[in-house]
């Protein structure tokens, strides 16, 4: 499931992640899909879940203890927004899409920074993330379970938390308060609870085959789906609905090799299937493609061979838009990175993502080289302009340069009929953080 706050805001950046820049700026998209359960039986303690999206290329991110925080592994799609994750003592979330409006409730104790991802850092049982959600209040339009390796587990959302009383929960696509009248209709949830229901014991494969048979195909499919033993701390990772082939994360072991941030599907070998599901959204396939290249050829041969091919008379006009992806990817990875795998705040209008701590980053500098490079071709419109300008001051301002950071976010915020909403918005508090 892809976490999506729903605020005006939101709505922007939302077009943004799912559709890629070179798309029309129109609807939101919302995934209305996922599949997710936990279940503790006969001393044994499973999590887990199909996630089901419009585009592949996800990611998994590993994120080792520090003085502040706990380990964990996180899943997501390339915004790199956690849709799931897991810490060292076996504490779980996985979220599902609803149609909860945030702006109904009264959100007593908004929290400004990456919640979940927090809650992970700094909780090991349900217990404790019930406790930290008292005093900083759940704001999602989302649907939450989260479990533990004690066997509890709980399925929250603004209106309704429901804590487990049998031997398992599950998490779908209506909002948990309508099983109490059976105010439903989702097949994968009747399949999953039937099965959960009449268990004896629990193992891999038990989950594997309730994952099999509630998984996705089509346009909506399931991308990546996790089997969690929260005692021992093992992930079982599948991709694509092929159940066939695993890669099995010890988390433990994991976080002794430091941060990383990768690619699910470089674990698995390579299907025409997937291959097919992915160029459905021709924009981001092209940018993973030229991703793929940096990670071979390295960043400077790869965006000068691109640059090359831009400039070139008849050059595809598509290839700006393209490399306007690619900047954007490595802004989105590096952050990543310095921030210890929480999400680009900024990017999400988070309160905290105007308090900029600087940070220096190859990728940055890539990403630097992109959107001047886009800036003096002269081809995008003013639109994309205002947003490059507005991106260009954030890298800026990362690396030190407040002086030019202050420059671009007096462009971007120059005109709000020529910007995006959301990208005038920000640039607009952006400067107000930026006064003397």
């Amino acid at each position: 499931m892809s976490l999506i706050k729903i605020d005006n805001m939101m709505k922007w950046i939302v077009t943004y992640i799912f559709l890629g820049l070179s798309m029309a700026l129109s609807a939101p998209h919302q995934a209305k899909a996922c599949t997710v359960m936990s279940c503790s039986l006969r001393g044994e303690v499973f999590a887990a879940a199909n996630e089901d999206d419009y585009i592949g290329f996800a990611r998994m991110w590993f994120n080792p203890k520090t003085p502040e925080r706990y380990g964990s592994v996180c899943f997501g799609l390339p915004d790199l927004q956690a849709q799931a994750g897991m810490n060292e003592f076996g504490l779980f979330f996985d979220f599902t899409a609803q149609n909860i409006d945030p702006a109904k409730y009264e959100i007593k104790h908004p929290y400004k920074g990456d919640l979940f991802f927090d809650i992970l850092g700094k909780c090991k049982t349900v217990d404790e993330a019930l406790a930290f959600l008292k005093e900083h209040s759940y704001s999602n339009s989302a649907q939450v379970l989260i479990a533990d390796a004690t066997g509890n587990s709980v399925v929250i959302n603004l209106g309704t938390t429901v804590v487990k009383k049998g031997s398992y929960q599950v998490n779908t696509n209506f909002d948990i308060k309508n099983l109490e009248d059976h105010n439903y209709s989702c097949r994968r949830y009747d399949l999953s609870d039937a099965a959960l229901a009449d268990a004896k014991s629990l193992s891999v494969d038990f989950f594997k085959d309730i994952l099999d048979r509630t998984h996705q195909e089509g346009k909506l499919a399931t991308i990546y789906s996790n089997i969690y033993d929260l005692k021992r701390g093992l992930i079982y990772v599948y991709h694509f609905h092929n159940f066939q082939q695993v890669y099995v994360i010890d988390l433990k072991k994991e976080l002794q090799k430091g941060y990383r941030l990768e690619r699910i599907s470089d674990y698995f070998p390579t299907s025409f299937a997937y291959e097919l599901f992915t160029q459905q959204d021709k924009a981001m396939f092209r940018k993973e493609v030229v991703l793929d290249e940096i990670r071979l050829k390295g960043l400077d041969l790869t965006l000068d061979r691109h640059f090359e091919m831009a400039i070139k008379p008849g050059a595809d006009s598509t290839l700006n838009l393209v490399l306007l992806e690619v900047g954007l990817q490595l802004v989105k990875d590096a952050c990543n990175r310095a921030s210890g795998g929480a999400m680009w705040s900024y990017w999400f209008n988070q309160p905290d993502g105007f308090n900029i701590i600087p940070f220096q980053d190859r990728r940055l500098e890539a990403a630097d080289r992109i959107f001047a490079f886009l800036l003096d071709q002269g081809k995008l419109d003013q639109q994309y302009r205002n947003f490059i300008y507005e991106i260009n001051g954030y890298t800026k301002l990362v690396r030190g340069d407040r002086s030019t950071a202050g420059n671009y976010y007096e462009k971007a915020a120059s005109s709000p009929a020529d910007s995006w909403p959301i990208s005038y918005q920000r640039s607009k508090e952006m400067l107000k953080h930026l006064k003397p």
